[in-house]
C-alpha cells in the first residue's frame, strides 16, 4: 500500500505553490475573494490498498473501478458519499481550484484539543487544519469546513491555487472495507464573511452553521476541581473540603460543581485494579455516600473516569489489538463495561461525569502527535476493518452518551467535531497547571482564544481550571480567574487550602458569582497577531491582560 507521504505528494503533483506570505493589509476588495466549494471538486483522488487512483466524473459520479463516490447538495451543503464493494478505501483526496492568493492570513482547528499551537498564519500549503478553516483576506473571513458528526477524519489545505479536503477513512491504522454499504462521509459546508464583521464573529457563526443541534446545560458548570492542587492525593475528606469551600464562595441560587478527578478508583490502592470502577479505594469508601455529602455541602458532586482502561480478567476479544492495556469500542462486552460504568456513576448520585482519554487509548497519540497519519499503521479493531475510526468513536460516544442519561458530560481527550451535539461539554486544551504559570498561559490563554468560537455552537468549551497554589503568583493567576470567569464560558478552580487567603478569596466570590450567570462571549481582540491575546472584549467593555508579567 502507498504511503501517506506519498500519496499528499501525487495529490499535490502539478499545483503550483508560491513561497511566502503576505503581510496583513487592512483592505477592501473590489471582488469577493470567497471560494464556494458546495459544487463537485476539480479533482478527486483515492488511496486504495493497491495504490492511488485519480476518479473520473461520470455523471453525477466519480468513478475508479469499483469506487464510487457521489456529491449531492442537501441542505446547503455538499454531502459526499462513498462507496467500494470491493476495494478497501485508506483515504479521499478533494481539490477545488480557484484563485485563494488574496489570503493573507489562515486558521484552522485541532484533532481533538489545542496544545497552545493554535494561530493564525500566512500561507502554509501542506498544513494540516482539521475539521475547519478560516481565511482573511484582509476585509473579511471566509470559512471552510465539514458538518460535525462526519465518518470520517476530516482536515483541509490551502495554497495560492485553491483548497483541498483529505479524509481519512481507514479502520484503525488500515483501509476501510465497505462491502455492501454506502458510507455517508461527510457533509462540507462553507460560509462568505460579510462586511463589518470580526474575525472571530465570522468563525463563530460558521461552528453554529457546522453543528446542527449542540446539547446544552441544563445548568451553569462553575466550581471546583481537585486535580491542580492535589495531583491525585486526594481523599473522601479532601472532596468535602472543598465541596464546602466552592458553596461557601458561591453565592448564587445554582450550585457549583465540586469535582473529584483522578484517584478516587481502587488502582489507588492497588495497581491491579487498573479498569476497575465500581468502588472507590481506601480514602474515599462508598461513593454513593460521597457524593451525598457533597450535595449535603451545598455543592453538585461531579467525577473523573477513564472509561477504556481494560480491568483484569478482561476476555482477549474485549482488548484493542493495538494495546492490550486498553478496551476495544468495537466489542460488545467492552462498550457493555463502559455503559455500565458510566451508569453506575450516574446512580451513585454524580451530576456530572468528565471522562477521559479516549482519544489516546484508542489511536495510541495525543492530537499533537497524530498530524496527517493519526495513528501507527496495520492494525485494526477487534471487529475487522468494517467501520472507519470515525464511526466507531461515534458509537463509543453515544454509548456513553446513553449511559449518562440526565447527567452532564465533559468529554476530556475527546475528539472535538465527533463530541458536538453529543456532550454539554467539551475539554478544549492540554492541562493546565498548578505548577507552572507558563503551562496555563500556554495551554489555557491560547485554548480560550482560537476556539472560543465553538462556546455555545458545539458544546460550552472548558478551557480548563485556574490551578490556585502557591507556586504561581497571584498577580498572574488572579488575571486568569478573572478572563474565564467574565468569557461566558465554565469556570473550574482548584483550589490548594493553604494557598487560599483573604485577597483570593475575595476574587474568588466575584469571579465564581460571573460564571454563575449568564454572559457574552469573550473575543479576543489582537488574536490575528499573536497566541496569546492580552485584549479582549468581555460584555462589551474592553480588557487588556498581561501575560507575562513583571517576574519574568
Amino acid at each position: 500500500m502507498p504511503s501517506r507521504r506519498a500519496f499528499l505528494q501525487t495529490a499535490f503533483a502539478g499545483l503550483a505553490i508560491r513561497p511566502g506570505s503576505t503581510p496583513i493589509r487592512q483592505v477592501r476588495n473590489s471582488r469577493s475573494t470567497f471560494l464556494d466549494i458546495r459544487r463537485p471538486p476539480d479533482l478527486a483522488i483515492v488511496q486504495t490498498a493497491d495504490g492511488e487512483h485519480r476518479l473520473e466524473r461520470d455523471a453525477a459520479d466519480w468513478r475508479a473501478d469499483d469506487v464510487r463516490v457521489a456529491f449531492d447538495r442537501v441542505d446547503g451543503a455538499l454531502r459526499v458519499r462513498l462507496s467500494a464493494p470491493a476495494s478497501a478505501v485508506g483515504r479521499l483526496r478533494l481539490r477545488w481550484r480557484g484563485d485563494t492568493d488574496s489570503f493573507q492570513l489562515v486558521l484552522g482547528d485541532a484533532w481533538e484539543r489545542g496544545y497552545g499551537d493554535l494561530e493564525w498564519r500566512g500561507g502554509v500549503p501542506d498544513r494540516p487544519m482539521p475539521w475547519y478553516c478560516a481565511a482573511f483576506d484582509g476585509a473579511a473571513t471566509h470559512a471552510y469546513g465539514v458538518r460535525t458528526g462526519p465518518r470520517a477524519f476530516c482536515y483541509w489545505q490551502i495554497d495560492a491555487e485553491g483548497i483541498s479536503l483529505s479524509a481519512d477513512v481507514r479502520s484503525g491504522g488500515v483501509p476501510v472495507q465497505l462491502r455492501t454499504r454506502t458510507l455517508d462521509l461527510c457533509e462540507i459546508v462553507c460560509r462568505e464573511g460579510r462586511a463589518g464583521e470580526s474575525a472571530f464573529a465570522a468563525l463563530h457563526a460558521f461552528c453554529r452553521e457546522m453543528c446542527r443541534e449542540p446539547r446544552r446545560l441544563a445548568e451553569p458548570a462553575y466550581g471546583s476541581n481537585d486535580w491542580y492542587w492535589a495531583y491525585g492525593r486526594n481523599s473522601r475528606e479532601s472532596a468535602l473540603a472543598d465541596a464546602r469551600r466552592v458553596a461557601e464562595l458561591s453565592a448564587a441560587t445554582t450550585r457549583p460543581l465540586a469535582v473529584i478527578d483522578d484517584g478516587w478508583q481502587p488502582q489507588h490502592d492497588d495497581r491491579s485494579a487498573t479498569g476497575v470502577w465500581d468502588r472507590g479505594n481506601s480514602k474515599f469508601g462508598d461513593m454513593g455516600s460521597v457524593a451525598a455529602a457533597i450535595a449535603q455541602a451545598g455543592a453538585r458532586p461531579g467525577i473523573w473516569i477513564r472509561p477504556l482502561l481494560a480491568a483484569p480478567g478482561t476476555p482477549d476479544g474485549a482488548r484493542l489489538p493495538r494495546d492490550r492495556a486498553v478496551l476495544d469500542p468495537t466489542s460488545s462486552g467492552a462498550l457493555q463495561k463502559v455503559r455500565d460504568d458510566i451508569a453506575r456513576l450516574r446512580a451513585w448520585g454524580f451530576a456530572l461525569i468528565k471522562h477521559d482519554y479516549t482519544t489516546f487509548d484508542v489511536f495510541g497519540r495525543w492530537g499533537v502527535q497524530m498530524g496527517t497519519a493519526l495513528t501507527n499503521d496495520g492494525w485494526t479493531f477487534a471487529e475487522g476493518p468494517s467501520r472507519t475510526t470515525a464511526e466507531v468513536i461515534l458509537d463509543l460516544y453515544r454509548a456513553i452518551r446513553e449511559a449518562a442519561g440526565d447527567v452532564a458530560v465533559i468529554g476530556c481527550n475527546t475528539v472535538s467535531h465527533l463530541s458536538a451535539g453529543v456532550f454539554e461539554i467539551c475539554r478544549i486544551g492540554d492541562d493546565t497547571s498548578g505548577r507552572e504559570w507558563a503551562r496555563t498561559r500556554k495551554m489555557g490563554v491560547n485554548t480560550l482564544a482560537f476556539r472560543g468560537v465553538q462556546h455555545g455552537a458545539f458544546y460550552s468549551v472548558d478551557a480548563d481550571c485556574v490551578g490556585i497554589t502557591d507556586a504561581i503568583p497571584w498577580t498572574l493567576n488572579r488575571q486568569w480567574l478573572d478572563l474565564v470567569a467574565r468569557s461566558g464560558t465554565p469556570l473550574f478552580v482548584s483550589m490548594a487550602p493553604d494557598a487560599v487567603g483573604a485577597e483570593q478569596i475575595r476574587d474568588l466570590r466575584a469571579a465564581l458569582a460571573r460564571a454563575a450567570g449568564p454572559q457574552p462571549l469573550a473575543e479576543p481582540l489582537d488574536w490575528q497577531h499573536t497566541i496569546w491575546p492580552t485584549r479582549w472584549r468581555l460584555n462589551g467593555e474592553q480588557v487588556r491582560y498581561n501575560w507575562i508579567g513583571a517576574t519574568e
